[in-house]
């Protein structure tokens, strides 16, 4: 496929619907429900399982079978103690960052509906310039505006409610998208519109393609570790999110040299495949598709783990997204290395053969 404008009009629509939308970990299905809807007309069937990952189905009935992944939940917090003068104390689900919480609004999920508050914090006049105390898990509190235990008992906020914020997508400077979840719900929008382009350009695959959109991914790989005893795949290329580390603070030399807008990241890890990633490297170099690369010690700590060890080992890769300050509310990614990404999946899908085992011994 020729380099050309990928995202349209229907496709920043659905991503900016999908984005606005909150799925936290163990509540994904709203999300799943928008993901499922903008897929229907690319797929020929679905896949869905007990906790809410969604997969889309091409060829439901050929043997050979390749995932394309991304995971669909977002950090939260849970409710976990309310005290007796109404604040609310919080534990995390997933990795939430303490120390952005202070002032920010948030939406508390209840049964009847969201009940809105904030994590307040003691006003700077009041604070001791000599041992000043930062955010903790322990010491931010959400105000819900409620006098008392009973008041915010009676507005349907109990241990257990999730808490998630309510921050919206936008564009910066023209070509930076930028929100909460980025992390990982762009994996999710990438692989949906691989499946468009295939359709669209009336691609015929000779194999099965699952788009696989899992849950549970910020609380250890859970979703894709179910998902892929269902489908046992053959292959399964992952997208997810890795660090711009050309911010402040973070040190090249520990995490690499990684920056939004030089395109998709190719990582080498043991559980990525070495023929699959180069499989992916010479369709991107042939393609004239921008990449970077990094290496993981040990584990991805991403779905692509779950993949690569399941089923007696299914030969697994993992393309990145680069982006800027993960698990904030202000996750920044450039567009050109999203329809960057989605080329790289869409023109190594098409790379695929029936039958490919990637064995080092053949």
């Amino acid at each position: 496929m020729a380099k050309k404008k990928i995202l349209n009009k229907k496709s920043m629509d659905f991503l900016e619907k999908y984005l606005n939308n909150a799925a936290p970990t163990g509540y994904e299905w709203d999300g799943q429900k928008i993901w499922m809807d903008y897929l229907k007309p690319y797929v020929d069937d679905f896949i869905t399982d007990t906790y809410g990952t969604a997969v889309g189905v091409i060829n439901p009935e050929a043997d050979y079978k390749v995932v394309i992944e991304g995971h669909a939940d977002e950090i939260s917090w849970y409710v976990n103690y309310i005290a007796d003068n109404g604040l609310i104390y919080v534990i995390r689900n997933g990795g939430s960052d303490h120390q952005i919480a202070p002032s920010k609004i948030v939406n508390i999920h209840t049964k009847n509906g969201i009940v809105k508050g904030v994590f307040g914090w003691p006003a700077i006049h009041t604070r001791s310039k000599a041992k000043e105390e930062p955010p903790k898990p322990d010491n931010i509190t959400i105000d819900i505006g409620a006098k008392d235990k009973d008041e915010v008992e009676k507005m349907g906020v109990h241990v257990g409610c999730v808490i998630t914020y309510p921050d919206q997508f936008h564009i910066l400077n023209k070509d930076k998208f930028v929100c909460r979840a980025l992390d990982n719900r762009m994996g999710g929008f990438m692989i949906a519109e691989v499946a468009r382009l295939l359709h669209e350009n009336k691609k015929k695959l000779p194999f099965g393609l699952y788009i696989t959109n899992s849950v549970q991914e910020e609380i250890g790989l859970r979703g894709a570790q179910m998902i892929t005893e269902t489908i046992k795949p053959n292959m399964a290329i992952v997208t997810d999110v890795t660090h711009d580390t050309t911010t402040p603070m973070i040190e090249k030399k520990k995490e690499g040299h990684i920056e939004i807008g030089k395109g998709p990241v190719v990582a080498y890890a043991p559980a990525v495949q070495q023929k699959l990633r180069d499989l992916i490297i010479d369709t991107a170099e042939e393609k004239n598709i921008p990449f970077q690369r990094s290496a993981l010690s040990r584990a991805t700590g991403t779905d692509t783990d779950a993949f690569a060890y399941s089923n007696g080992g299914v030969a697994s890769a993992l393309i990145s997204l680069p982006l800027r300050y993960m698990h904030t509310t202000v996750e920044m990614v450039h567009k050109e290395d999203v329809e960057n990404v989605i080329r790289m999946i869409y023109e190594t899908v098409l790379k695929i053969k029936t039958g490919d085992t990637f064995s080092y011994f053949e």
